[in-house]
């Protein structure tokens, strides 16, 4: 067989699907434990360690390549996935006289490239809705702020000679250094609000009125994202989306076909690359079933309760 009848055989693309199937359980499991910051953390606490997560995963050039790799195996895996099921179904044009497909086979086995294209639909959708606007919207996302009360002197008691304090909320920024700056506060005389610094580039902070660099803010990506899911986050800017409902059923829903997919694809794809042995293929299959409930059911749990605690 030639190099190129083997790249264009029902093989090599099974082996493409398993390899790209493989690589993108992994990319699963790395998403997993940043989404549960979302949940583990909470507070401002939980909102910076998610924030600062997710910049991390934006800027560092291992990340950047491994992203890169996962989009090109999303794409690769679901065009692989129908054309093989294309090639399938051209080399068996006309069905069995007797078919009883359940006695050989599973559910999810037999509607793996429906199960596959509907989850490939949901990534794009998904990542619309986050990757996207943290990308390339030309909406400015918001920033990492955080407000405090702070007691300031404005004047003294003629009678007594103590101090007269007064209460004014100071709004914080949190930069990529780790620290907090102050950004703007509301003026205790005229209520008005008043910015310390000016927002660049939608992230870069220089001093109010002047050219100088005073450091770069995080994307407040926790906020929109639990804001998504229901949680007003008016605060922030983020208003709560009226829809979360839908949202969170519609997000659960497709980690259920997930889960139906991967209850065949995970061992499918080592009995593939040609890992099958009496002693280890059992192990492999139970692990796939755990991983193909667990993971799943983690990724709906977050937006649940994202939802319960609005």
């Amino acid at each position: 067989m030639s190099k190129s009848a083997f790249l264009s055989s029902s093989i090599a693309k099974k082996y493409w699907m398993a390899i790209t199937g493989l690589f993108l359980c992994l990319f699963l499991v790395g998403h997993l434990l940043g989404n549960l910051q979302l949940i583990l953390n909470t507070g401002e606490e939980g909102r910076r360690a998610f924030n600062e997560y997710a910049y991390f995963m934006s800027h560092n050039i291992v990340i950047k390549v491994m992203s890169y790799a996962t989009y090109l195996s999303i794409l690769f895996h679901a065009i692989d996935g129908i054309m093989l099921a294309v090639q399938n179904k051209k080399a068996r044009p006309v069905a069995y006289a007797y078919n009883k497909p359940g006695a050989n086979s599973s559910s999810a086995s037999r509607n793996m490239a429906v199960l596959g294209s509907a989850i490939f639909i949901f990534i794009v959708i998904h990542m619309s809705n986050f990757w996207w606007k943290a990308k390339y919207s030309s909406d400015p996302m918001p920033l990492h702020l955080m407000t405090k009360e702070i007691t300031v002197p404005v004047g003294q008691n003629p009678l007594t000679g103590e101090a007269i304090n007064n209460t004014i909320p100071v709004t914080y920024a949190l930069t990529t250094k780790g620290d907090y700056i102050e950004y703007s506060y509301i003026d205790p005389q005229s209520k008005k609000n008043i910015d310390i610094i000016e927002v660049r580039d939608h992230v870069k902070f220089y001093a109010k009125d002047k050219d100088v660099l005073i450091g770069e803010g995080y994307k407040d990506l926790h906020s929109l994202t639990v804001a998504f899911f229901g949680q007003d986050r008016t605060k922030e800017g983020v208003p709560a989306n009226k829809y979360a409902g839908l949202a969170v059923a519609l997000y659960a829903l497709a980690m259920l076909v997930l889960s139906f997919h991967l209850w065949h694809g995970f061992s499918s794809a080592f009995q593939t690359l040609g890992v099958n042995h009496p002693r280890y293929t059992p192990a492999i299959r139970i692990f796939g079933k755990v991983f193909s409930i667990i993971v799943p059911l983690l990724f709906a749990i977050i937006p649940i309760i994202l939802f319960i605690n609005k």
